[in-house]
């Protein structure tokens, strides 16, 4: 019963959701409290050019516009919003008109979840999640992992950019770690023998990226994407090859400023 009363208003949602898809919130410009709470947050941010900053807030204005961002058992706050949409925005911000056609919304909750989205008890140990069935269309986030992410932990994690490159991935029908509408055709074989090499040096534990990456071929290119944007000279220095071809897939050169 417990799961009942929690699925219930996850269903409610969804359905105000579909009602709702072909709906489009207003344009709203950020702030200067907006851009001054995102550069003290998004080191991304930061670190762009002062030319490239005003284009980032743009796609942030632009993505916040489409997409509905609601709480399951927690306020949404500014602070959300803003990473929320940045996590969005950081793996496509090499490209033009980038747009998240296989999303509508992102429901967060409060900390980890489990497979049955309770967010309390238990065996919760999920961070986040991309939906599949009748939660299609919707990405479910813990606010926990969110700002965890975006700390200045050491870490090379970042659980919504990890989401949100699923989506990536997910965008060309399949989500099997092959990002067909980003990479070149040339790319492809390449880019499939660099996962599997680099899963066996993970096995042996011979690598630094993280165990979860050889679950399968979609959580690899999640995981080394997280890595790659989180800590790029690190990644750079350590995974050249690989760092090479997620910067031709993602058209940016993090560790020196975009290309």
């Amino acid at each position: 019963m417990d799961g009942l009363f929690i699925l219930i208003p996850i269903l409610l949602l969804v359905v105000y959701f579909v009602l709702r898809k072909d709906s489009r919130h207003n344009y709203v410009s950020l702030s200067e409290g907006d851009k001054q709470l995102l550069f003290k947050t998004v080191s991304y941010y930061q670190q762009l050019e002062v030319d490239d900053k005003p284009r980032f807030e743009q796609k942030i204005s632009e993505f916040l516009s489409y997409i509905r961002i609601e709480g399951v058992g927690t306020e949404i706050t500014v602070l959300d919003k803003l990473l929320i949409a940045s996590s969005a925005i950081i793996p496509v911000f090499g490209f033009e008109n980038w747009r998240y056609n296989n999303l509508s919304s992102v429901i967060l909750y409060p900390d980890t979840f489990n497979t049955e989205f309770q967010y309390e008890g238990g065996e919760r140990r999920v961070m986040g999640m991309v939906g599949n069935g009748f939660m299609n269309g919707q990405m479910i986030l813990s606010r926990s992992a969110l700002l965890q992410g975006f700390s200045n932990s050491a870490d090379k994690e970042n659980t919504a950019i990890h989401e949100f490159v699923h989506l990536l991935d997910k965008s060309d029908g399949a989500t099997d770690g092959v990002p067909e509408n980003l990479m070149r055709h040339e790319y492809t074989l390449p880019w499939v023998k660099m996962i599997h090499e680099e899963i066996q040096r993970i096995e042996k534990g011979k690598s630094d990226i993280s165990p979860y990456a050889i679950t399968n071929e979609a959580e690899f290119f999640a995981v080394v994407s997280e890595y790659f944007f989180e800590k790029p000279e690190q990644f750079n220095a350590k995974h050249p090859e690989l760092y090479e071809i997620l910067s031709k897939i993602f058209l940016q050169d993090p560790a020196k400023k975009t290309l």
